[in-house]
């Protein structure tokens, strides 16, 4: 796959995928939608992906939507920002539902777009130096990327509602402590952190860590009972899978397990 706003690279089981348009501070235009959805799709079908970690490259994350190409869109903007979201809001779903772990190395700023990104990673590392912001309504727009969606359920609804109308920006530690950030790293450090873990994730039971994302994600919505129901039919059809009988086997057997993954 050739493109020209993100790198995408697949070794060892881990797919990077680095925004890559650093002198617009990886800004989201309809070209880098349709090439992260493109990935995402990707690394959704690929079986050799077993963890994707994403980045971006320069200065920072992602600085969410391209204004200056909003502001060049004239009376266009109501379409061009529909087919926009179309894209990403796919390549979220896909990142989101894949078996594979999503690992998101947050640097410099995660704003607007960026943020609704790196929230939907299942697991976020983030740069001690790094700053996070909602960023929308401080242009008159409201937010997308799935941010809405994650932001409350992390944070909680007031919490979230602070940040989306005030545009209050958050240090690394406050996000930590609010749960927004799963561990806080020394800056020159969180590629190598972030990728040790995305190799370490690669190298275990793909088809048991994509079950558990489902799990979690349905908990939210679900009454005990269907919760438990579900739980036990997925734990049960696991069991019919190479990883599940593996494990149990290594187990028996003291010795580490060797998952194949999909």
């Amino acid at each position: 796959m050739s493109h020209s706003t993100i790198d995408f690279t697949i070794q060892s089981g881990v797919a990077s995928l680095t925004l890559n348009r650093p002198a617009a501070a990886n800004a989201m235009n309809l070209e880098l939608a349709r090439e992260l959805m493109e990935a995402a799709l990707r690394c959704d079908e690929d079986p050799a992906v077993r963890a994707v970690l994403l980045s971006g490259r320069g200065a920072m994350f992602c600085g969410g939507g391209d204004l200056n190409e909003f502001a060049a869109r004239g009376d266009d903007l109501p379409r061009y920002l529909k087919e926009v979201t179309r894209c990403l809001h796919a390549a979220v779903a896909h990142l989101v539902r894949m078996d594979a772990p999503v690992i998101a190395a947050v640097h410099g700023s995660a704003a607007g777009g960026g943020l609704g990104l790196a929230c939907s990673a299942d697991l976020l590392l983030a740069a001690d130096t790094a700053r996070f912001t909602m960023a929308y309504t401080r242009a008159g727009l409201s937010p997308d990327v799935s941010s809405t969606y994650f932001l409350s359920r992390v944070v909680g609804l007031r919490r979230a509602m602070e940040l989306t109308l005030t545009n209050r920006v958050l240090d690394a530690a406050e996000a930590a402590a609010l749960g927004l950030v799963t561990r806080v790293v020394p800056a020159e450090r969180l590629q190598e952190e972030a990728l040790a873990l995305a190799t370490q994730l690669a190298a275990g039971p793909t088809a048991a860590f994509g079950a558990a994302k489902r799990l979690l994600h349905a908990g939210w919505n679900a009454t005990l009972e269907s919760q438990m129901e579900l739980e036990a039919r997925t734990i049960a059809d696991l069991t019919r899978g190479p990883d599940a009988r593996e494990g149990i086997a290594a187990f028996a057997a003291k010795r580490p397990p060797r998952f194949v993954g999909r």
